[in-house]
């Protein structure tokens, strides 16, 4: 099993965007995944989530996880952070749906960090059922 070893930027990437999907204020200015606030402008307040995708340390391999919403099951590379924990994060698994909205899950998964070779931010949205 590979692992990536300079972690230190993913967790303080994931770190400011679980502060920003909590709301905090406390928010450095930056740009990209880094960027100090959800949504398009300063002034969208209606966006809680910034979703994304990850991927594999080992070949770059777009991660997929499962999912059943609404008694359907499926599969979705779209993800939402929950929770840092040392080296390790918590993801909700968010379901694509019509307009190409996501959809909260109940499914989640638990990551080393040093397991992820790609972060890819996806633009801000709101996610119901948060």
């Amino acid at each position: 099993m590979c692992e990536n070893n300079n972690t230190n930027c993913l967790a303080k990437t994931f770190e400011l965007i679980l502060m920003l999907q909590q709301k905090s204020d406390d928010c450095p200015i930056s740009e990209g995944c880094e960027k100090p606030f959800l949504g398009p402008t300063i002034s969208s307040i209606n966006f809680n989530t910034r979703p994304f995708n990850l991927y594999s340390c080992c070949n770059n391999t777009l991660w997929e996880m499962p999912y059943t919403l609404n008694g359907v099951s499926g599969t979705s590379n779209v993800f939402r952070i929950e929770n840092i924990d040392d080296d390790c994060i918590t993801c909700r698994v968010l379901a694509v749906g019509d307009n190409n909205t996501y959809l909260a899950t109940d499914d989640f998964f638990t990551i080393k960090l040093s397991c992820i070779g790609i972060l890819k931010c996806l633009a801000d949205t709101l996610v119901s059922g948060i």
